[in-house]
């Protein structure tokens, strides 16, 4: 049996639901988890030219929020979810579930499995990229702590990178275990972060109407399509809700979402920034 289908029957068969999400929480939602440590410092850089305005700032925020509404829980979870290929997600699971429906060496068959090739190039390449992103943002604030160490950021992102990809070889009953109550905490002090600076300035609130992205939408146009790339590192992840269904199953993994990641990453974000 390989690594990947032991695992997977462990957290199937495992009695405890509170387990599985927690297990869920340390694997599946590490990506989108620490996408706060760069996705807002990103979509307000100098680079795209938005003046740094409440207007600006309720329409991005707008954006954000909605995104991971529309993406994440209807897409993703309430969705996309539900097309599990006996118990399995992913791109090339639902590549098979489409290829049900086309004849065997037929055009559409062809096509599909292109589609689905390319679709897991698009996740590896989001899995390479993504680790470093996030393991350098979070090094990255050493630098404003002690600016003197800050030619030690790379050496110290290299070795947290190599140590998470050792561990990786134990399998995700290991990693689950390991980072499952880390994220917990790390979820935790997300929201109650979000939540303590979201009292000083309530105003922000305002940013749940999605009328503040549409009209920055339309008054920035080109600006607002760049900045767009920027709102998407949000999402960041978001595919690991379905590409890990078979470990998982989808039931811990909605708990996990709904219960405590999606409440802590908004309240997170909103508070990021005062509108006034």
């Amino acid at each position: 049996m390989t690594t990947q289908s032991a695992t997977s029957h462990y957290f199937v068969e495992s009695p405890s639901t509170r387990a599985l999400v927690i297990g869920a929480i340390g694997v599946v939602f590490g990506d989108i988890g620490t996408s706060p440590l760069y996705a807002l410092k990103e979509c307000f850089s100098q680079e795209h030219g938005i003046p740094f305005s409440p207007d600006a700032v309720l329409g991005i925020i707008s954006m954000l929020f909605w995104a991971m509404i529309i993406v994440v829980s209807l897409k993703y979870v309430m969705f996309v979810m539900r097309a599990d290929n006996n118990g399995e997600g992913g791109v090339l699971a639902l590549m098979a579930l489409a290829l049900r429906t086309a004849a065997p060496r037929s055009r559409m068959a062809k096509l599909l499995m292109m589609l689905g090739i390319f679709g897991a190039c698009m996740f590896y390449g989001d899995a390479v990229i993504t680790p470093a992103i996030s393991v350098l943002s979070a090094v990255e604030g050493l630098e404003i702590a002690a600016p003197g160490l800050s030619h030690f950021v790379i050496p110290i992102t290299l070795v947290i990178l190599g140590a998470l990809f050792i561990i990786q070889r134990s399998g995700t009953h290991t990693v689950g275990k390991l980072f499952g109550p880390i994220m917990v905490v790390w979820f935790g002090a997300l929201g109650a972060l979000g939540l303590m600076h979201l009292m000083q300035a309530p105003a922000i609130l305002m940013a749940i109407s999605p009328h503040h992205g549409i009209k920055f939408l339309m008054e920035h146009s080109l600006q607002a399509f760049v900045v767009l790339g920027s709102v998407f590192l949000v999402l960041t992840g978001a595919e690991a809700l379905y590409a890990d269904m078979g470990h998982f199953g989808a039931r811990p993994i909605r708990y996990g979402w709904f219960a405590l990641v999606m409440p802590c990453l908004m309240l997170n974000y909103l508070a990021r920034v005062r509108c006034c």
